[in-house]
């Protein structure tokens, strides 16, 4: 075997670790919590299937390879609740480190690539950008809706925060951020946010 299809192989084993890493959002039908690779492979099929309600013309295989990738640092970094005010204070240093340890496994060219487009994910500026976030924020959102809001009750969600976490959304789908609004205002009538 030879070098380069070793490390890759390597990364591909590494990533498998994700299906480890439990978020704070349960499955619909109040299932169990899922875990980083359910939500990445669940956002993906969602950027598909929504991509006609993107702002801007976006390159859906970009898009959907941003969200496969976005939580892999969480196999080192852990998964940082979204309204979480003292995770999220050091959640961008634990991604870092993270994210240089588990792309390293690849070759040069490719960690340069993978790194290059977590990066872009992060900074949040290109129409795939904008709309993988929509979609990372989407997704959750439609579970705990599923769920009566059980997963903010759990947490004392703020509707402010909520709000303020679906800016990024609004940048990437209009359409979405609407449908979005329609939903945290049914769960603050409900008393799910606070």
């Amino acid at each position: 075997m030879n070098e380069r299809i070793k490390k890759q192989l390597e990364f591909a084993l590494e990533i498998d670790k994700e299906k480890n890493i439990f978020r704070q959002t349960s499955l619909s039908g109040k299932g169990r919590k899922e875990n980083d690779a359910e939500h990445a492979w669940h956002m993906a099929i969602m950027a598909y299937l929504l991509r006609e309600y993107s702002n801007e013309e976006i390159d859906i295989a970009k898009t959907m390879l941003m969200c496969l990738i976005h939580d892999i640092v969480e196999i080192d970094a852990g998964d940082t609740y979204a309204y979480d005010e003292e995770g999220l204070k050091t959640q961008k240093a634990r991604e870092d480190a993270a994210k240089e340890r588990i792309f390293s496994i690849l070759p040069e060219d490719q960690k340069k690539e993978l790194i290059s487009l977590f990066d872009e994910f992060e900074e949040g500026e290109t129409a795939e950008s904008k709309f993988a976030h929509a979609m990372d924020n989407l997704q959750p959102l439609m579970l705990n809706d599923s769920n009566d809001g059980q997963d903010w009750r759990e947490h004392n969600a703020r509707a402010e925060a909520v709000y303020k976490r679906h800016e990024m959304t609004q940048r990437g789908s209009q359409v979405i951020y609407d449908i979005t609004d329609q939903i945290i205002q049914k769960n603050i009538e409900k008393g799910n946010l606070l």
